[in-house]
């Protein structure tokens, strides 16, 4: 009977721990955050000098591509962001002055999505810039153009922080890496100008 009574007290304690921790997992995973792998003071130093530059992704826009009747300047004609896209933006936003980025020269695609996105981290006002534009609908463009914003790069002189929101083609051709919506990527342009990651940011 004692031994009855114990393996239905260690049945009952086995239940209350993979409840707890289902629990657990449960809130962590319904929690917003920013995962950082490999995460460094030095990174962050660079980033904020500027020697470190951030690629994003437009936040969470549901669909692919835009619609037929795309007009660059109506956003009526494009895939915008949804509220959780535009809560995913501020987010990231509040995330990277989390980790001393107060402020920097924010540039983005001319790509509706993109400018709300880059508004919504609240870094400072967006410059809009053309090589940043999405080619997903022309990808005979994309060589010329990621040649044209590795130049812009090269010749850019940062004086701080540089934060530029884009597309997933700009940043695959540019680095090699396929981003999530609202994935930014830590990169470092070389002498000879390949795009060399060094840590990505994911949102969740």
């Amino acid at each position: 009977m004692k031994n009855a009574t114990r393996t239905k007290s260690r049945a009952r304690k086995g239940q209350l721990l993979c409840t707890g921790l289902y629990l657990l997992l449960a809130a962590l995973a319904a929690t917003p955050s920013l995962t950082i792998a490999g995460d460094s003071q030095d990174i962050w130093q660079d980033v904020k000098s500027g020697t470190n530059l951030i690629i994003l992704r437009h936040a969470l826009a549901p669909g692919t591509g835009d619609p037929e009747h795309f007009e660059l300047n109506r956003c009526d004609t494009q895939r915008n962001l949804s509220t959780a896209g535009l809560q995913q933006a501020q987010r990231i936003g509040r995330k990277l002055k989390d980790h001393g980025i107060k402020n920097a020269a924010v540039y983005t695609s001319q790509w509706c999505r993109c400018i709300d996105t880059a508004e919504a981290l609240d870094l400072g006002k967006p410059q809009a810039l053309s090589t940043l534009n999405s080619f997903y609908a022309t990808p005979q463009a994309g060589p010329a153009q990621i040649a044209q914003l590795k130049q812009w790069l090269s010749d850019m002189e940062p004086q701080g922080a540089v934060v530029l929101v884009t597309h997933q083609v700009v940043i695959t051709a540019l680095t090699g890496a396929y981003p999530q919506s609202g994935e930014a990527i830590i990169f470092k342009l070389d002498d000879d100008r390949t795009a060399d990651v060094i840590q990505r940011l994911t949102t969740k």
